[in-house]
């Protein structure tokens, strides 16, 4: 199952990379810096995980926070001419901050393909002239960070069991049983 995903993504990223017009690639950035988010929101309700919820809620936030901070405060020029708002790019932090935390609460399965979409909108917005190389790692350091932050491993059905023991007339303790 793996390897076909990896096999798909990788014929996706040649066949976009042969067609990379500027503004197809720039509108799929568009759209695309938002899936691992997405895709994370969907796991978590399908798995109930509401304390996943919860991370993923404070590190978006948190991710978002920050980048628009820093946009206001350096307000560098696109390299295209469009704006003042370059440094650092939202819509990467956005897909790393996605990706950070599949990788981190569900694993690598998720994460990795969530990296390669990422990977894809990094470079996007700067095939695209919105972002040079600086603004993504910017972005990709901001969403990661916030998502490493707030995020800890999904765990389920663990069972801590903590009783007093007797062994013999004199020796007395505790017995603890972890099941999962």
């Amino acid at each position: 199952m793996m390897k076909r995903l990896i096999i798909i993504l990788i014929a996706v990223s040649c066949m976009l990379n042969a067609m990379a017009e500027d503004t197809f690639v720039e509108r799929s950035t568009d759209v695309l810096c938002l899936v691992p988010d997405a895709a994370a929101v969907g796991i978590a309700i399908a798995k109930h995980d509401t304390e996943g919820l919860k991370q993923l809620g404070l590190s978006t936030a948190t991710c978002l926070a920050v980048n628009y901070g820093l946009e206001l405060c350096i307000r560098k020029d696109r390299p295209d001419g469009t704006g003042h708002h370059a440094f650092p790019s939202t819509h990467t932090a956005v897909a790393f901050n996605g990706s950070t935390f599949l990788m981190k609460r569900y694993g690598w399965k998720l994460g990795v393909p969530a990296y390669v979409l990422s990977s894809y909108v990094a470079w996007g917005r700067v095939h695209s002239d919105r972002h040079d190389w600086w603004d993504v790692l910017g972005g990709a350091a901001i969403g990661a960070g916030s998502a490493w932050l707030f995020t800890r491993p999904f765990v389920k059905d663990v069972d801590v069991t903590i009783s007093p023991t007797t062994f013999g007339d004199r020796a007395y303790g505790l017995t603890a049983t972890i099941q999962f």
